[in-house]
Order: structure tokens, then C-alpha cells, then sequence
């Protein structure tokens, strides 16, 4: 042999190893994927019923419906991991699925439910809710709701799921079925400047960026420019007769029945202002088809002395947390809830004085209790005095997420810096003085898809609403927008800088009474969101550098980043995510 020259024979060995590791990966990998696929397409577990024996309840239940799942989730649909967080919470704290039967013998015979009772469904009939939830379901045995729409049973969207499978599902135990209608379509269209569209299907607006005013096809009659019904009421009930007609035969000629429950859309417009002979139109309707009906969204929480026609639940929102759903159940139930804190050895460094926080990943998501501020409470900081505090605030631009420095409790004095929609803002507090402005800033405008839009304008208008156009103001941004604005705080002796976004806002002199104290972090809800007001702010990469000599050997005070193993294996999840990702949305 040449010395220096690989064998040809060692040079095939290390082939046939390498395509034998190869070959066994890929065959571990279509394993995991057939057996995935085939508990998806053939159900093979089932629901285990609970023991109603003991069920002693007779107050009421909580319900949640969720537009959508998607894997990795969008400002419309909620990511898998976050929904398997939230019914992960729910289970932990003894909540058990009731079925639609459940709830009709509460009503109607005075049976109990579960101490912890909740109703769970997921409308539009997407497939990808069913693909995503169905495991979850089965991981803490929960039974749900799946709700379509009839005018999508039988076509060929493969967006949302076909008859077939809904009876498959329906088999297994963990699912039961509902309605959203017959159709999407909007009615009585105007756009922001005051002009006439009129009646536009679903998918002919996909664009609703610059809609002010609509209905949806069964809440109102259909109106002219001037917003006068173009039809009498004989038409009206005609139109509005014909739809549940279509709805009832569609149900009936694919699953052979029609559910059992129907959420109508718009939710918390009939029996809430609307016309009475339309909405007398639509009650006759949903008696004669339905058996219940969940005709409001909002409140999550239905009591004994509830009319099974006029149900509630809450639609989770994308960019809630787990402990802003908790919070809102606790809220309207009554109930007491035992809040997530995510990793224990970042909350432990942490006081919460109002709200509850999580630590995930890198980040610490701050959720404030009702109509109120959350709080939390560096632990050991209260002597800093000179420091440079770095973060990225990723909540919603509608909100307040707010950052003190030499915050002392005592004296009740402090420096701030808030970030409320859109709008940066500094303040400092001495002691036995008011709050004093030192620097506020409107921010470059946020930018947002107009598909993303949080859609949420359906009413009945007069000539003159419509006339006046948008009733929002430019500088209002829709509640479910984010934005990600990257915030150093430094202050040193008697003077603080402020960068926004790596810009230099402003170098203001403070005063010297305000010399020291500790690190907090706040979060409040804006006015703006009339739907709700428990708020997630959200710190991300949080940095504290100590500026004073003294400290020099270790001059980082706190960081959320994570760091080590940890932080490696982090960063890799993200970008397997991220590729997953891709690979979905380019083929």
C-alpha cells in the first residue's frame, strides 16, 4: 500500500456505514410518521366516559370555543404547543369535558356536572384543528365540539373537513359535532370613507383592511346606500328561512342529522339591539333545528339560570398566554385559579406583587389581573442605583408594558419608561411629589397585514354613522397587532438615555433624590380593547448590567437569556421550528 493513501476497501466500509445510519434513521423517522398518521386516520383510542356518579355541581359551567389551531399558530389560529399548554393548565386543575347531552340535562332535568365543569369546541371546521387537537384530546381525555360550516360539507376545499371524516371522528368518543350556519357573508358593506359595497361572500373579502361597516347575511335586512331595506319582511324571512332550510338538508344528506349546537355568527347580536322582526326570524329557526345555542362570546362562564338558547363562551385569542386565559376564567367563574410559572429557578428571582408571570424561554410574559396593572419585583435589587437595562418589548402595540428603575417602595419614587400603544413615554417620581413627564414620543407607525386584521365591526348603522366613516382614529392599531421594540434604558448619576430600536430618543437630567432603588416590571391593559382588559406584556432578552466600578468582577445583575446546554438546545428547537415552518408554507 502507498503510504498516504486510503484504502478503497476501508473507503466502501465507511460508505456502507454511513448508508447504513442513514437508512435507519429514515426508517425511524417514517415509524414515528406512520405511526402518527395512522392514529390520526384510524382513531384507534378512544374516550373513557367519566364517572357522573359523582358529579355534584349544580352552579354552571365554563365554555371555550377556538377559531383555529396551526402548528406553529397565526394572529388568527392558536399554535398547537400553546393549546396543549392551555388544556394542560385546565387539567391540571381537575377540569373535566362535559358533552352537549351534559349540558341539556343540566338545564332541562336539574343533573349535575363535574365541580369543574367545561365545554370545549373548535368552529370554522378547519382541518388542521381537528389534526392538531385530536392528540391533546386524547392525552387528557377531553371530549369536544367541532363545528362547520354547511355550505363547506362535500366540496373540494381541502382547508376544511369533509362529512367522512367528522363521523370517523365522531366514533371515537372525543368528539361531537355543531354548526356555525350555513355560509360566511357579509351584508351592508361600507368602507372607511363612508362608500357603499354592499353584500360580498367570504372569499370575495378577503381584504378587510379598509372596511369600516357590515353584517353578517343572517343579522339584518339588506340595505341600500341610505341603509334602507332594499326588502320587506316577507323577503326577509324568505332569505333568512332559505339559508337554515339549506343548512338542515346539507346536515341531514351528509352526516344523516343535524347537530345538536349552533354558534351563530355574528356572535352577541341577536336578542342585543338587533332588529326585532330579523331576529324573531332567526330565533324560530334555531328552536326548531338546535338544540342549544351559544349565540354570545365574551364571558366564559354559564350559570344554572341560564336559557339554553342564549349561551356563552370565550373564543381564546392567539396572543393570550396561558395565564391570561386562566385569569379570565377566574374572573368571570369566580373560580380560583393557580397560575403557570414556567421556569421555577427565573421565577424564584422574581417577587410578583400584583398578576402573575411566566418564564419561557427567554422571555417573561407579565399578565395583569382585570382592569388592573401587573406587577413583579426583582428580588436583592433595591440597592442598584447606576445600571443599563436592555429588553424587547413583544406585546401587543395596544397595551402598556412598562419598566422601573430605582424604584423604592419606601420612599415612593422612581424612574419609568412605558411603552402604550405605540406612544414611549418617560416619568420620574421623588418622594411626597406628583408623577412628573420628562420625555414622551409617538414612535414610528406599525405596520400590519391587512388578513391579520382582528375583523370585529358587525352592527347596524344609521345614514349619518356611515356617512361619518371610520370611527377609529389613524392612530389606533387593531388589538391582536404585534410589534417587537428594542428598549435600552440606561441611567447613570443624574442623567438617563433612552434608545428605541438602536435610535437614540433622548439624554434628560433626572433628579438627584432619585438615586436608588430597585428593578420592576409592569403590565396594564389600554382602554382602547373594549373586549377585554387582562393584558400580556412581554419582556424578552432581558439584560441588567451594573454600571458602578465597584461591581466590575461581575457586572451582569440579572439576564433571562438562557445560557449553556440550555441555551444551545433552545436556539436549535427554534430553528427546526423555523425550518418546519418553511418547508410547510413553500410546499
Amino acid at each position: 500500500m502507498i503510504k498516504g493513501r486510503r484504502s478503497s476497501t476501508l473507503d466502501y466500509h465507511r460508505k456502507d456505514r454511513k448508508k447504513f445510519i442513514k437508512t435507519i434513521i429514515q426508517a425511524a423517522i417514517l415509524l414515528t410518521v406512520g405511526i402518527f398518521l395512522f392514529q390520526v386516520i384510524f382513531n384507534v383510542r378512544h374516550y373513557d366516559e367519566p364517572v357522573k356518579s359523582t358529579w355534584a355541581n349544580d352552579k354552571g359551567f365554563i365554555a371555550l370555543s377556538y377559531f383555529g389551531v396551526d402548528r406553529s399558530g397565526t394572529p388568527k389560529l392558536v399554535a398547537k404547543k400553546q393549546l396543549n399548554q392551555q388544556l394542560k393548565a385546565l387539567y391540571d386543575q381537575g377540569y373535566t369535558t362535559i358533552s352537549q347531552q351534559d349540558i341539556m340535562d343540566f338545564y332541562q332535568k336539574g343533573k349535575a356536572l363535574p365541580d369543574k365543569a367545561l365545554f370545549l369546541s373548535f368552529e370554522d371546521g378547519r382541518n388542521d384543528s381537528s389534526l392538531f387537537a385530536q392528540p391533546l384530546l386524547e392525552r387528557y381525555n377531553f371530549k369536544a365540539t367541532f363545528l362547520s360550516y354547511a355550505n363547506k360539507m362535500g366540496n373540494s376545499d381541502r382547508k376544511f373537513l369533509q362529512p367522512k371524516d367528522m363521523l370517523k371522528m365522531m366514533k371515537t368518543g372525543y368528539w361531537e359535532l355543531g354548526s356555525n350556519g350555513y355560509r360566511l357573508t357579509y351584508i351592508n358593506i361600507f368602507d372607511k370613507e363612508g362608500r357603499f359595497i354592499g353584500m360580498k361572500s367570504e372569499n370575495q373579502l378577503r381584504n378587510k383592511e379598509n372596511v369600516e361597516y357590515y353584517n353578517h347575511y343572517l343579522m339584518d335586512f339588506i340595505r341600500d346606500e341610505n341603509m334602507i331595506p332594499l326588502e320587506d319582511r316577507n323577503e326577509m324571512e324568505s332569505r333568512i328561512n332559505g339559508d337554515y332550510k339549506q343548512m338542515r338538508d346539507i346536515y341531514t344528506d351528509t352526516l344523516g342529522f343535524v347537530p345538536n349546537v349552533y354558534m351563530i355568527m355574528h356572535a352577541n347580536t341577536l336578542y342585543e339591539g338587533m332588529n326585532r322582526l330579523v331576529s324573531d326570524a332567526n330565533d324560530a329557526n334555531i328552536q326548531r333545528l338546535f338544540k342549544m345555542h351559544f349565540n354570545r362570546e365574551g364571558h366564559v362562564y354559564n350559570d344554572s339560570t341560564q336559557n339554553l338558547y342564549d349561551l356563552t363562551r370565550v373564543q381564546p385569542e392567539p396572543y393570550w398566554y396561558t395565564n391570561h386565559l386562566l385569569m379570565k376564567i377566574g374572573k368571570d367563574s369566580k373560580q380560583s385559579m393557580q397560575f403557570i410559572h414556567g421556569d421555577a429557578k427565573r421565577a424564584e428571582q422574581w417577587k410578583t406583587i400584583s398578576g402573575a408571570a411566566e418564564f419561557v424561554e427567554d422571555r417573561i410574559a407579565l399578565t395583569s389581573p382585570s382592569a388592573g396593572a401587573g406587577k413583579i419585583y426583582l428580588n436583592g435589587s433595591s440597592h442598584y442605583t447606576d445600571m443599563k437595562l436592555s429588553t424587547k418589548l413583544t406585546g401587543n402595540v395596544v397595551g402598556k408594558q412598562t419598566v422601573y428603575v430605582r424604584y423604592n417602595e419606601e420612599k415612593d419614587s422612581y424612574l419609568r419608561v412605558s411603552l402604550d400603544n405605540n406612544v414611549i413615554q418617560v416619568d420620574q417620581k421623588k418622594q411626597g411629589h406628583t408623577v412628573e413627564q420628562i420625555f414622551t414620543r409617538t414612535l414610528d407607525a406599525v405596520q400590519w397585514r391587512s388578513e391579520d386584521l382582528a375583523f370585529d365591526k358587525a352592527t347596524v348603522y344609521t345614514k349619518e354613522q356611515t356617512a361619518e366613516g371610520a370611527l377609529s382614529t389613524e392612530t389606533e392599531y387593531p388589538v391582536n397587532n404585534k410589534q417587537t421594540r428594542n428598549l435600552e434604558l440606561t441611567v447613570q448619576g443624574n442623567q438617563l438615555k433612552l434608545k428605541v430600536d438602536q435610535e437614540l430618543l433622548t439624554e434628560v437630567n433626572i433628579d438627584s433624590a432619585v438615586n436608588t432603588g430597585g428593578v420592576v416590571l409592569e403590565s396594564e391593559y389600554n382602554p382602547q380593547n373594549k373586549k377585554d382588559d387582562i393584558y400580556d406584556g412581554v419582556f424578552g432578552d432581558l439584560r441588567i448590567e451594573s454600571l458602578n466600578q465597584k461591581d466590575s468582577q461581575s457586572s451582569v445583575l440579572f439576564s433571562s437569556k438562557s445560557k449553556g446546554f440550555k441555551g444551545v438546545v433552545t436556539q436549535i428547537q427554534k430553528a427546526i421550528s423555523t425550518s418546519i415552518d418553511w418547508a410547510i408554507e413553500s410546499f
